[in-house]
């Protein structure tokens, strides 16, 4: 894959981040995601169960990508709850840009708990000839 450092996952382990603290008492989940490449694009596909376009904050800075999401808790009031295998909590992750994607046209998407990142190849520099002037 040419584009092999386009994207790079930053960290793995289900821990917060050394760069921040967490402010919530909730629990925070790093989602699995699936990278792949397309003629144009690199493409990021994670699991966020629970979360909307809403809940969902993704932002750029310093050439990270980082994708937060919050999930509503649904109302369980008035039910007992015999069994759970599902813990309740927030998702975040952190990928590596490289200066090969075009930052100004990245986009999301959040369907039935799948998050879809499109993130663009930026046009490779077009070679130029420079006029030199007299002084």
């Amino acid at each position: 894959m040419k584009e092999e450092k386009a994207l790079e996952a930053k960290k793995e382990e289900m821990t917060a981040y050394e760069e921040s603290e967490r402010t919530r008492e909730r629990r925070a989940y790093v989602p699995r995601a699936d990278i792949y490449e397309v003629d144009d694009a690199i493409m990021v596909v994670t699991d966020i169960p629970g979360a909307n376009e809403k809940s969902v904050d993704i932002t750029l800075e310093k050439n990270i990508l980082t994708i937060r999401a919050y999930p509503v808790e649904e109302d369980m009031s008035g039910l007992s709850l015999l069994y759970s295998e599902f813990g309740i909590g927030d998702f975040e992750r952190r990928f590596s840009i490289s200066d090969e994607i075009d930052r100004e046209k990245i986009e999301a998407d959040v369907k039935n708990g799948v998050l879809t990142l499109r993130l663009p190849k930026a046009a490779p520099a077009k070679a130029r000839k420079i006029t030199v002037r007299p002084s």
